[in-house]
């Protein structure tokens, strides 16, 4: 089946290497981007950006966002929703008529088997739902289909209800063709080792192939999509490392978006009047991440010192222009709560003197992990000269976006620069990572959240995070947000250097392809063509 749509064209627009010209297939949206990230493309352990972008066109949710409408909450594959009046248990009603990629009908039986899969293989992301008291051995009493048509969810606490619909948005929360997934189920694990590589959803595309390091490719099923017309019957996603030849893809017109363009190459684009620049402000944090568990990087001190060993400015006026506004809060601009509070700057003397209360007289050695992206390499020198200047001498340790992962959760790296995007439209998404740690030890191996990976006990925020999630007033919700914040910007071992904005290369007759705003991973199934 995957042979019969490789056509010549199709095997060209695959090839990395070769920059030959060939307009793109008027059916066929082409992606220029950096795709090293991807560790598995099962929804229940999918956690990387590129792989979360294609799963979003692959799989449909619950409670979707619509690109089309400012990313609103909208009726996904439960058509309707309701909350008891304990605030505790949740009934969906599930959309008639959907069938799974397979053909098989997508009902409440495949959405509570994909949500209780999810809690059972206990993949990073899992933590996302395990929040609402689910685990393993309860999981199948609290999601539940009652019958067809009908799901019910009941969770431990009464949570605020705009949380829990914002997080049955997130890829973890996918749902899966139940009886495609089982017919590739191995010793019990749930179609996972299958899953990793292949796709079982109702969404606009099949994953028809993932090549790692390479590509990519997304195919329109032969059934009509629930949501309506898609005009592009396949996506290919190549992986172009190199971001020169991203634009040089666009130019020749081989890719319709290049998602990973320097700010020369933008300023080209604007001037092209062929091309067009998409700006999108996403909900992506850039920041340092300091490990706890190395001695001279515990001490608060230290931490303080770092944070004013950066040059926030410099950074996004230049190495980052038109793609950052500086931001040092974990929360994203446009987020509940969200605060723009910059205390920080460049002040070298400042960071000496606190280096030397510390005990750091001389400074320190530290290694620095970064991802070999030209643009985090040459973020990481501008930190590496200003920590120098302080006194700290970081030695750059560069990897794939994989490698320098697996370091960061297995809490064996010491500085590391990384980015975090919300899984979901709501300020518990990043608060819950970056101020929640309920347990510090290794043993724990709670990867999915940032402070335990940087071993930050976060005693004084992880209360008010818990607490956060169940307050039902809005406005005081918000507060609460903005103290939290305001006390993790002063302790926590976390430099936040700007938030994104995302510049997308697209050939000028493309509409309807979204990065996904602040809030979501990209969207292919609008995507539309001009005709030529």
């Amino acid at each position: 089946m995957y042979a019969r749509f490789l056509t010549a064209t199709a095997l060209a627009l695959l090839g990395t290497a070769s920059l030959a010209a060939a307009a793109t297939p008027p059916d066929t949206l082409v992606v220029a981007d950096k795709i090293d990230d991807i560790v598995s493309l099962d929804p229940a352990e999918s956690f990387e950006f590129s792989g979360n972008d294609a799963l979003n066109n692959v799989y449909d949710t619950l409670i979707a966002l619509d690109p089309k409408n400012d990313f609103a909450l909208v009726p996904g594959l439960a058509e309707s929703w309701a909350v008891s009046e304990d605030g505790k248990t949740y009934t969906f009603k599930m959309r008639e008529g959907v069938v799974s990629h397979a053909g098989n009908p997508m009902d409440a039986t495949d959405a509570a088997w994909s949500l209780q899969r999810a809690v059972k293989l206990d993949k990073t992301p899992s933590f996302i739902l395990t929040q609402f008291g689910f685990t393993p051995d309860n999981v199948d009493g609290m999601i539940k289909a009652t019958d067809a048509r009908t799901l019910q969810i009941t969770t431990d606490k009464a949570y605020a209800p705009s949380f829990f619909y914002n997080i049955l948005t997130a890829v973890v929360a996918s749902i899966v063709d139940q009886e495609e997934a089982t017919a590739h189920e191995a010793d019990g694990d749930f179609g996972y080792e299958w899953l990793k590589t292949h796709s079982a959803g109702s969404g606009a595309f099949t994953l028809r192939a993932w090549k790692p390091n390479d590509s990519i490719i997304l195919e329109a099923p032969d059934h009509p999509y629930w949501r309506g017309d898609v005009a592009m019957k396949r996506v290919f996603v190549r992986h172009v490392p190199e971001l020169a030849t991203q634009r040089l893809l666009l130019e020749r017109g081989d890719v319709d978006v290049a998602r990973r363009l320097t700010p020369n190459d933008i300023e080209a684009v604007r001037n092209n009047p062929d091309l067009k620049v998409q700006d999108e402000q996403r909900g992506r944090i850039f920041y340092v991440a300091m490990n706890e568990k190395v001695e001279e990087l515990a001490k608060p001190k230290v931490i303080e010192a770092i944070k004013y060993l950066i040059d926030y400015e410099g950074i996004a006026g230049t190495i980052k222009k038109y793609q950052a506004t500086p931001h040092q809060t974990f929360l994203p601009v446009g987020f509940l709560g969200a605060i723009d509070d910059r205390p920080y700057s460049l002040d070298v003397e400042k960071a000496k003197g606190l280096l030397k209360e510390a005990g750091y007289p001389d400074g320190f050695e530290v290694e620095f992990l970064v991802r070999n992206d030209p643009d985090r390499l040459e973020i990481a020198q501008s930190i590496q000269n200003t920590l120098g200047q302080g006194g700290i001498k970081a030695n750059i340790k560069s990897g794939t976006g994989k490698e320098i992962l697996g370091d960061f959760r297995a809490r064996t790296h010491q500085l590391i620069l990384e980015s975090w995007g919300p899984d979901y439209p709501d300020p518990q998404t990043n608060a819950d990572t970056f101020a929640r740690n309920p347990d510090n030890s290794d043993a724990a191996n709670a990867t999915g959240l940032l402070a335990w990976r940087t071993a930050y006990p976060a005693e004084t925020t992880t209360p008010m995070v818990n607490a956060a999630v169940l307050e039902k007033d809005t406005g005081k919700r918000a507060r609460m947000y903005e103290e939290m914040q305001r006390i993790h910007q002063k302790e926590a071992p976390f430099a936040e250097l700007f938030q994104e904005v995302e510049t997308t290369g697209v050939q000028k007759g493309v509409d309807g392809f979204t990065v996904g705003g602040a809030v979501a991973s990209a969207f292919y199934w609008p995507t539309t063509k001009a005709a030529e």
